[in-house]
């Protein structure tokens, strides 16, 4: 079998849907949304159990030191302190390990629970202290006093390595990629483009902190916790294995989720210690983190550092891409290893066809927070770099920056189109595509002529104002299995219990639709079951895009085997053949005929309930389990256009237009995905112009309150005008999916610095993110007269066989 040939679920009935009741591409209302618009949510902070401690962690105010002593004997003394917790008395629970990675001799640098040697980010968790209160948890915690002797902080990712350890250096490793005769190319090159470029420091900054709350059940000998997200059954693996325990015995619950991006739900310090506390104290213990600990202690992502050349021929296309890059992890090694820089180097490459390439990616630690993933980890930097590169070749061959990416797409013919290069452990093995009919319909749908016709008229007025088009290759799907257990019962409800995570994506309304899609019945009446590690032995949970198209058909196969179980009993009791059956609204009955005789989904359930005795051979009940395996990724793409205007006065960019174009091969509900390109969007925004982390020589955080740390509000976004296209459905899964979850942020940055860089009439003047008001006013007091329009050779959607060579 090819890679990209598929196998036939077992038990597949391939009848085809009726298109009256088609559920799969149509916007309908999110089941999730009912309880969260009445008030009635249950989030981490709403969990509380009886006689239940609070816990408050101490952290370190030096961002790297050698920790000398940990003095904690007055906050002992304190009414209402249990316990006080410092490196020592956790010393035998090892450190926090990370998810599967090539890469050899990381286990050095993983983060332990609290500081034992060495602090290494300012925040690090020093100590932790349990009381009866939360204030009273606080104010113990303000008594615990810790010395450390300061050591020289390590600040810039691009600085000389340092000792980590002895015997271990900061750079734990480089991460080398490529094919092809690089130096030929650059030997053969007509010209070569070199560029320096930066991306800042930035995060996903949740509405819901982090929290959990852990109880342990002597009873049962059963450890829960609560506030689990993203990763349950790995994290619950894990932390069995940290504790000494049976992954049994331990239950993770999911709850809701207030935004999840990447950075909530992995396995953090904070969590092994409200379990550890549980079992020891023998109470439940609550941590609910504040937003100060967030900006400094959860995941933090982005800061890379890139120097990266081309070798074109006349006609601007590509020969060869040499980078060279610097990724600054932060004070750790945590659940990601080096996940971020991998994709880095293994999906720069975008949409384009390059003949050679060569990569070194430098994952260095520095004395911040630990850095992991977040949406779009690693395509919003390289997609900033590469589309940077794209529109400095336009420039450097004299040609528009449509025309010059229209000469170095893939073409469609070309798909399946293999690179030689891996990412996340798999092949890079772009599945389906058309890259030059989306540029053409983005053209179209933004009107791009008129608007740099209208464009020209306003900047002769005296106005600063520019467009900016980025394309990216976006990665979902990631394998290399998924499963949900469907059962139909007696009163006809249908139950999916599905091992997938809950982040605010619209998981549940996605999988309901594509089960009621499959068995006929009204996808309201499916309760999904998810987050709970007690229900289901196996779960990937809510990371890389990969929900709806793994659990997605995952589900589609379960919801065929019910259907044909379902027909085959119908059959015996209607003396109909199976394939003259079909399920509509829950009923089964012969087609074409919607008076005739039927049998309810809840009559056969009854029929093959095992206190019967008619199951006539067939398994009890009326359920199915349904897996799905994928040993590939799939690729959905993208483009992103910004109009903006920049105020000569104060440097703020202001966003007049934007679109987003986005095929995801078929769409379960546009609406949803129109919501998450929107959202999506923001966050990228946020990266291009806003959010950074700042740091000061001394390695002591800038940006600990929202008044140092700029978000994206309602008053800046955009109107946005989102166009979803269905146009290369992937060959890798029965329907077609692909993930929309992180197209809205990818290409967000590189849009903005083309778009900026326009309006300046400076092109490549924009060589880092976030551009910020003072750059934008360096630009404009060295600008000397206005730049000729590099679009005005651009013949917007017209293929380059109607341009000429």
């Amino acid at each position: 079998m090819s890679p990209l040939e598929i196998e036939a679920p077992a038990g597949d009935v391939s009848t085809p849907v009726d298109p009256a009741d088609a559920v799969i591409g149509k916007s309908v209302t999110r089941l999730e949304d009912r309880a969260l618009v009445r008030g009635e949510g249950c989030f981490a902070a709403d969990v509380n159990f009886p006689r239940q401690l609070h816990m408050r962690i101490v952290r370190s105010q030096v961002p790297h030191g050698r920790v000398l002593a940990v003095d904690a004997e007055a906050a002992r003394r304190m009414p209402g302190v249990i316990a006080v917790w410092s490196g020592q008395d956790v010393a035998d629970i090892p450190p926090i390990p990370f998810r599967a990675t090539k890469v050899q001799g990381l286990e050095p640098y993983c983060q332990p629970i609290l500081a034992q040697s060495h602090v290494r980010y300012a925040g690090e968790p020093v100590a932790a202290v349990f009381a009866t209160d939360p204030y009273i948890a606080e104010d113990a915690a303000a008594l615990v006093e810790m010395r450390i002797e300061t050591l020289p902080p390590l600040m810039d990712a691009r600085d000389e390595p340092q000792e980590f350890l002895p015997g271990l250096s900061t750079e734990p490793t480089v991460i080398r990629k490529g094919y092809g005769d690089v130096e030929s190319a650059f030997s053969a090159a007509w010209a070569q483009v070199d560029l320096a470029l930066s991306v800042g420091r930035h995060s996903g900054v949740p509405l819901e902190c982090r929290g959990a709350v852990a109880r342990y059940d002597a009873s049962r000998d059963v450890l829960e916790m609560h506030g689990a997200a993203k990763k349950s059954h790995w994290n619950r693996d894990e932390m069995a294995k940290m504790l000494g325990r049976s992954p049994a015995s331990v239950h993770l619950y999911e709850g809701h989720v207030g935004g999840g991006f990447g950075v909530r739900g992995e396995l953090y310090p904070e969590d092994v210690l409200v379990c550890l506390a549980a079992l020891r104290l023998r109470r439940p213990v609550k941590w609910i983190e504040d937003r100060r600990e967030n900006l400094l202690a959860t995941n933090h992502s982005r800061e890379q550092y890139h120097y990266i050349s081309a070798a074109i021929d006349s006609d601007g296309r590509i020969l060869g891409i040499r980078n060279r890059f610097y990724h600054s992890q932060g004070g750790y090694v945590r659940t990601h290893g080096p996940r971020v820089a991998d994709m880095s180097a293994g999906l720069l490459l975008g949409p384009y066809r390059v003949p050679a390439y060569e990569v070194a990616g430098h994952y260095r630690l520095t004395n911040k927070t630990p850095a992991a993933t977040y949406r779009a980890p690693g395509r919003y930097e390289t997609t900033f770099v590469r589309e940077r590169l794209m529109d400095a070749i336009a420039q450097k061959a004299g040609i528009d920056p449509i025309t010059v990416r229209r000469r170095n797409l893939i073409d469609k013919t070309e798909m399946p189109y293999e690179r030689p290069l891996d990412a996340l452990g798999v092949d890079v093995l772009l599945d389906s595509g058309d890259y030059a009919g989306l540029l053409d319909k983005t053209l179209a749908r933004v009107g791009w002529d008129g608007v740099r016709a209208d464009l020209a008229r306003r900047r002769a007025a005296g106005e600063c104002v520019g467009m900016g088009l980025a394309m990216f290759v976006e990665k979902s799907g990631l394998g290399p299995s998924d499963v949900v257990r469907l059962t139909v019962d007696r009163s006809g409800c249908v139950e999916l219990v599905t091992g997938a995570g809950s982040v605010g994506q619209g998981m549940e309304t996605a999988l309901a639709q594509i089960c009621a899609h499959e068995l006929g019945v009204d996808y309201q009446t499916i309760r999904v079951v998810k987050g709970r590690t007690d229900q289901i032995e196996f779960g990937n949970g809510a990371h890389a895009s990969r929900v709806t198209v793994m659990s997605g058909s995952a589900t589609q196969i379960a919801a065929r085997k019910v259907r044909a179980k379902a027909l085959d009993v119908a059959s015996k009791l209607l003396g109909v053949a199976p394939d003259a059956l079909h399920v509509r609204h829950g009923v089964v009955r012969p087609r074409g005929d919607p008076d005739a005789a039927g049998v309810t989904l809840a009559q056969v359930a009854s029929y093959l309930h095992p206190s019967q005795k008619t199951s006539e051979g067939h398994a009890p009940g009326l359920s199915a389990e349904g897996w799905f395996y994928s040993e590939h990724m799939n690729y959905p793409y993208g483009i992103h256009v910004a109009q903006v205007r920049l105020d000569e006065g104060t440097g703020i960019v202001h966003i007049e237009k934007y679109l987003v174009s986005y095929d995801v091969g078929r769409a379960v509900n546009p609406k949803m995905i129109e919501g998450q390109i929107v959202g999506g969007l923001a966050q990228g925004l946020g990266g291009a112009l806003y959010e950074q982390f700042n740091y000061d020589a001394a390695g002591q955080p800038l940006s600990t309150t929202f008044a140092d740390y700029l978000m994206v509000t309602a008053h800046e976004m955009p109107p946005v005008d989102v166009m979803i296209t269905e146009d290369a459905p992937s060959p890798l899964n029965p329907l077609g999916l692909k993930g929309a979850g992180e197209g809205g942020t990818n290409a967000a940055g590189a849009a903005i610095a083309a778009a900026v860089d326009d309006a300046l009439g400076m092109p490549g003047a924009i060589d880092r993110l976030p551009v910020l008001p003072e750059d934008v006013l360096r630009h404009l007091s060295t600008r000397t007269s206005p730049q000729p329009d590099p679009h005005a050779s651009d013949t917007g959607g017209m293929p380059d066989s109607a341009k000429g060579p």
